[in-house]
């Protein structure tokens, strides 16, 4: 039997007694026996039928109640699984250099033992490996039956997830239903983007974003750390660009380390070649200038060399800080190319383009050059790389490369394109709508807080632009999405503020990503739901 959803309501499972009932002769007078040569028949006496035990029956079990919430659930009759005080969390010897950090973290919520040992008794939670190739990545199977429960996937990721349905199972019910959980998420990035350029936010604040996106499922946290006001990390190649406060590598590896115990990529973003103020007050010879003159706020000048010399430095020195297998680009909002002509007003850019793609080449030719000449420097470390849509250009002499994936967050920019264009070109694209996922502070030009409720009943990741979902046929192009949280307004709110404002749109964007079908639960559920989690 598949379960698929939340259950509309919290069951407590209500043990019931079958009792037998109660023979007129049990406990009464007997017939006396017939003596022996009475002239009556002799009677030959039963053996007495012994009472029956009292034995428990239990109603079919229901889906377990978590955010996300599970795909499937296969019900069965039983006691289901409650912590007990001397239960364990397991891994056999084979597994415990996978696997012994989510055994350890989920004993220590739970309050249970841990063992490395190759069998289970009673009580306990066994966590386990299956073979590579068993399922889809980050999927898991968690089975509850003869009082112990056991999680296994095909990696270690999935494992953990499966350990967060058990624990959301626990917090809600008060122990996991019987039956059989299979689950595996509906798209391979789930995050969270973070603007701590311009609104700085503690290491602890982020790393309790961290805990919170774990137990979500989600599995990215894009960190925006350089832009026009700040730039906010600990540079040993350029420390005088960096901001106060900021962020000490130190800082980074904690976040990083605790990312990676919960299966998180970190995916650091330095913006190029707009949002580049920070560095430019300390490089004003880097400065992009109209043919009047005039400086272009936040743009370094794309034909300096000494431009793209200052931005690969600071790539290759954050490169080993990032062990994540992630890196983004940015690209957008350079403003050279949101003017009318472009060529007539950076005559320097439109000549450095003619020198390097030859006499048809444009401005935007040359920003695609820098952006992959970006790329270039990154690939080498086998990272995923991003960029936003607007740093993607129609027609042009040369093209954005292949492997770059679309960040999709708008079509409102000058130049922007529909969506459906970056995917007939067969692009990967990460969904990041500003209609439904830009939480801006201070909420300026025209931008509304978005809310888990709209998240939750109109957008799916196919609604990459506005409120129109793309051609279904285009769904295994779009890899995932992920909420922005951008510090326009950074004093509009205080970081107690963001986290409780982002909260229930994380939630219901954990439940669209990793589920993309209908939902099952009404708002009102999903809401209660989550706010008890």
């Amino acid at each position: 039997m598949r379960a698929h959803g939340i259950a509309t309501a919290t069951l407590a499972a209500l043990v019931t007694l079958a009792v037998p009932g109660c023979s007129a002769a049990s406990d009464g007078a007997r017939p006396a026996a017939t003596a022996p040569g009475s002239g009556a028949a002799t009677a030959t006496r039963a053996a007495p039928t012994p009472t029956p035990t009292p034995t428990r029956s239990y109603p079919l079990s229901t889906a377990p109640l978590t955010v996300p919430s599970v795909r499937e659930h296969e019900a069965a009759r039983g006691p289901g699984w409650k912590p007990a005080p001397d239960a364990r969390v397991v891994v056999a010897p084979a597994d415990a250099k996978a696997l012994t950090d989510e055994a350890r973290l989920l004993a220590g919520e739970l309050r249970l033992g841990f063992a490395e040992s190759a069998d289970s008794r009673p009580g306990d939670v066994q966590l386990a490996l299956g073979a590579k190739d068993s399922g889809k990545p980050e999927s898991y199977t968690l089975a509850v039956k003869d009082g112990k429960v056991k999680i296994s996937g095909p990696d270690e990721a999935g494992v953990f997830y499966g350990t967060r349905t058990l624990k959301q199972a626990v917090a809600t019910g008060g122990s996991a239903p019987e039956g059989t959980v299979r689950d595996a998420p509906a798209r391979p990035q789930r995050g969270l983007n973070l603007d701590i350029a311009r609104k700085n936010f503690t290491p602890d604040w982020i790393e309790a974003r961290l805990r919170e996106m774990g137990d979500l499922k989600l599995n990215q946290l894009g960190l925006h750390f350089s832009d026009d006001q700040a730039f906010r990390i600990q540079s040993d190649t350029h420390p005088e660009i960096v901001s106060t406060p900021h962020l000490t590598k130190a800082d980074v590896r904690r976040i990083t380390a605790l990312a990676a115990s919960r299966h998180i990529t970190v995916v650091p973003e330095i913006d190029s070649p707009g949002h580049l103020g920070a560095v430019l007050r300390a490089h004003p010879d880097l400065q992009l200038r109209d043919a009047q003159g005039k400086a272009v706020k936040g743009a370094v000048d794309i034909s300096n060399p000494a431009s793209a010399k200052l931005i690969d430095e600071l790539l290759r020195e954050y490169q080993p800080l990032f062990p994540g297998g992630a890196w983004h680009l940015g690209a957008d909002e350079y403003q050279a190319l949101v003017v009318r002509d472009p060529q007539a007003s950076f005559p320097q850019l439109a000549k450095a383009a003619r020198e390097r793609y030859g006499a048809g080449a444009r401005v935007q030719d040359l920003a695609t050059g820098w952006l992959n000449d970006r790329a270039d420097v990154v690939r080498p470390t086998g990272k995923a790389l991003k960029a936003w849509n607007d740093g993607f250009f129609r027609g042009g002499v040369t093209q954005a490369a292949k492997d770059i994936q679309v960040e999709y967050w708008t079509g409102k920019e000058i130049g922007a394109r529909p969506p459906l264009e970056y995917l007939r070109e067969g692009r990967k694209v990460v969904n990041l709508n500003d209609e439904y996922l830009y939480y801006v502070l201070g909420q300026p030009n025209r931008f509304t807080y978005p809310t888990g409720r709209r998240i939750y009943e109109e957008w799916t990741p196919l609604v990459l632009r506005g409120t129109t979902a793309v051609p279904a046929r285009y769904g295994d192009q779009i890899l995932g999405a992920r909420l922005a949280v951008w510090a326009d307004l950074a004093g509009a709110q205080t970081q107690a503020q963001v986290a409780d404002g982002i909260r229930l749109p994380l939630a219901a964007l954990s439940q669209k990503v990793w589920d993309d079908r209908p939902p099952q639960a009404t708002w009102e559920q999903f809401k209660a739901l989550a706010d008890r989690l």
